[in-house]
Protein backbone atom coordinates (compact mmCIF):
# COMPACT_ATOMS: atom_id res chain seq x y z
CA UNK A 1 0.00 0.00 0.00
CA UNK A 2 1.37 3.40 -1.05
CA UNK A 3 1.81 5.89 1.67
CA UNK A 4 0.29 9.25 1.26
CA UNK A 5 1.45 12.97 2.44
CA UNK A 6 -1.15 15.08 3.94
CA UNK A 7 -1.51 17.90 1.53
CA UNK A 8 -1.18 21.51 2.52
CA UNK A 9 -3.45 24.00 3.07
CA UNK A 10 -3.75 25.95 -0.13
CA UNK A 11 -5.41 29.73 -0.24
CA UNK A 12 -5.82 32.21 -2.59
CA UNK A 13 -6.74 35.91 -1.86
CA UNK A 14 -7.35 38.44 -3.80
CA UNK A 15 -8.05 42.39 -2.74
CA UNK A 16 -9.43 44.37 -5.35
CA UNK A 17 -7.65 42.63 -8.17
CA UNK A 18 -4.46 44.41 -7.06
CA UNK A 19 -3.20 42.53 -4.41
CA UNK A 20 -2.90 39.20 -3.76
CA UNK A 21 -1.99 36.53 -1.25
CA UNK A 22 -1.27 32.52 -1.74
CA UNK A 23 -0.06 29.84 0.68
CA UNK A 24 0.58 26.10 0.06
CA UNK A 25 3.26 27.41 -2.47
CA UNK A 26 6.30 24.82 -3.31
CA UNK A 27 8.03 27.24 -5.98
CA UNK A 28 7.87 29.87 -8.58
CA UNK A 29 8.98 28.96 -11.69
CA UNK A 30 8.90 32.29 -13.60
CA UNK A 31 7.49 35.95 -13.11
CA UNK A 32 7.78 39.28 -14.93
CA UNK A 33 5.43 42.10 -15.36
CA UNK A 34 2.59 40.65 -17.51
CA UNK A 35 3.04 36.42 -16.10
CA UNK A 36 3.50 34.75 -12.88
CA UNK A 37 3.72 31.38 -12.52
CA UNK A 38 3.38 29.22 -9.15
CA UNK A 39 3.67 25.63 -8.33
CA UNK A 40 0.96 25.12 -5.64
CA UNK A 41 0.05 22.56 -3.59
CA UNK A 42 -3.05 22.13 -5.99
CA UNK A 43 -1.64 21.95 -8.97
CA UNK A 44 0.18 25.13 -11.15
CA UNK A 45 -1.38 28.74 -10.65
CA UNK A 46 -0.78 31.31 -13.62
CA UNK A 47 -1.33 35.01 -12.34
CA UNK A 48 -1.71 37.42 -15.34
CA UNK A 49 -2.13 40.88 -15.43
CA UNK A 50 0.21 43.84 -15.87
CA UNK A 51 2.86 45.60 -14.05
CA UNK A 52 2.84 42.51 -11.38
CA UNK A 53 5.44 42.18 -8.43
CA UNK A 54 6.22 39.22 -6.30
CA UNK A 55 6.53 41.67 -2.98
CA UNK A 56 7.04 38.62 -0.69
CA UNK A 57 8.60 35.22 -0.78
CA UNK A 58 9.00 32.60 2.14
CA UNK A 59 9.81 29.57 0.78
CA UNK A 60 10.32 27.87 4.07
CA UNK A 61 5.95 28.69 4.83
CA UNK A 62 5.27 28.18 0.81
CA UNK A 63 3.94 32.18 1.05
CA UNK A 64 3.48 34.70 -1.83
CA UNK A 65 2.58 37.90 -1.71
CA UNK A 66 1.87 39.62 -5.18
CA UNK A 67 0.94 43.16 -6.49
CA UNK A 68 -0.53 45.00 -9.46
CA UNK A 69 -2.92 44.72 -11.71
CA UNK A 70 -4.80 41.13 -11.84
CA UNK A 71 -6.83 40.19 -15.27
CA UNK A 72 -6.84 36.38 -14.71
CA UNK A 73 -6.02 33.59 -12.20
CA UNK A 74 -5.67 29.60 -14.08
CA UNK A 75 -5.09 26.58 -12.78
CA UNK A 76 -3.59 23.16 -14.37
CA UNK A 77 -3.04 19.95 -12.84
CA UNK A 78 -0.05 18.51 -12.75
CA UNK A 79 0.95 15.00 -11.99
CA UNK A 80 3.32 15.67 -9.26
CA UNK A 81 5.39 12.12 -9.26
CA UNK A 82 8.70 11.89 -11.06
CA UNK A 83 8.95 15.61 -11.12
CA UNK A 84 10.05 16.66 -7.71
CA UNK A 85 13.27 16.47 -8.36
CA UNK A 86 14.15 18.38 -11.66
CA UNK A 87 15.64 21.97 -12.06
CA UNK A 88 14.61 24.80 -12.33
CA UNK A 89 15.31 25.21 -15.84
CA UNK A 90 14.13 21.66 -16.65
CA UNK A 91 10.60 22.73 -15.08
CA UNK A 92 10.86 26.01 -16.91
CA UNK A 93 11.14 24.56 -20.57
CA UNK A 94 9.11 21.78 -20.77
Amino acid sequence: MEERQPVKAHKLVINNRKTSMVTGVLDVLSFDLNEILLETEQGMLMVKGTDLHVNRLSVEKGEVDLSGNIDSIAYSSVSQAGHQNDSFFSKLFK
